[in-house]
C-alpha cells in the first residue's frame, strides 16, 4: 500500500509543519555515540519507558525501525523569548507532540501501522511507571525520542536537505513517524 500523497498533503496543510520528507528506513542506522550521550549526559536515562535502556538495545531499536520500510520525517517551528530559558523552550514541545500524534492518527486511518519517534523524553506522567517496574500507563501517547533509538536527527536533516537551525529565538522540533 502506498501513501496517497494528495490526501497527505491536504491533511498536513492544516498544521504548522515547517518541512517534511518521506524517507526509506533502510537508510537509517543507529549510532552508538547517541546512546553514549544518553547514558552519560541525560538525566532521563534509565528513568522512563521512552529512553534507554527501556526501549531496548541499539540493535533491537534498529531492527524495529527497519521493520517499517517508510517514514515521514518532519519539523515544526516554535518561537521563544530566550533560547537559554530551558523551561520556556521545553514548554513549546507539547504543541509539536500534538501535531505528531495527529499525523500518526491520520496514517493509521489510512490503514498503516505506525511507530512514532519524537522529541526529547516522554513527560506525560509525573513519575514514569518504569521506575516502579510497571508497564507504561499511556503507550498510545508515549513517543520514544529519536535519540533513544540511536537516530541522529541532524543526519536525516542533512540527507533530506532540510533546515536544522533558523537562528534567532526559534526552535525546530523533529519527529519521525514510521509506517507500513
Amino acid at each position: 500500500m502506498m501513501l496517497d500523497m494528495e490526501k497527505f498533503e491536504e491533511f498536513i496543510a492544516n498544521y504548522p509543519i515547517y518541512e517534511y520528507r518521506l524517507i526509506r528506513t533502510a537508510d537509517i542506522h543507529g549510532a552508538e555515540r547517541v546512546r553514549t550521550i544518553c547514558r552519560v549526559e541525560c538525566e532521563r536515562y534509565g528513568t522512563t519507558w521512552a529512553c534507554p535502556p527501556a526501549v531496548g538495545s541499539l540493535e533491537e531499536c534498529e531492527k524495529k525501525i527497519k521493520s517499517y520500510p517508510d517514514g515521514v520525517f518532519f519539523s515544526s517551528v516554535a518561537e521563544v523569548s530566550d533560547l537559554l530559558n530551558m523551561e520556556e523552550m521545553l514548554s513549546t514541545r507539547h504543541a509539536h507532540e500534538q501535531i505528531t500524534t495527529e499525523i500518526g492518527k491520520f496514517l493509521e486511518e489510512q490503514g498503516f501501522s505506525i511507530y512514532i519517534l519524537s522529541t526529547e523524553s516522554c513527560d506525560i506522567c509525573e513519575r514514569c511507571a518504569y521506575l516502579d517496574g510497571k508497564p507504561c500507563r499511556h503507550p498510545e501517547r508515549m513517543h520514544p525520542c529519536l535519540e533513544s533509538h540511536g537516530v541522529v536527527a541532524h543526519e536525516l536533516v542533512e540527507s533530506g536537505e532540510m533546515e536544522y537551525n533558523l537562528g534567532g529565538n526559534t526552535i525546530l522540533w523533529f519527529s519521525l513517524i514510521l509506517f507500513r
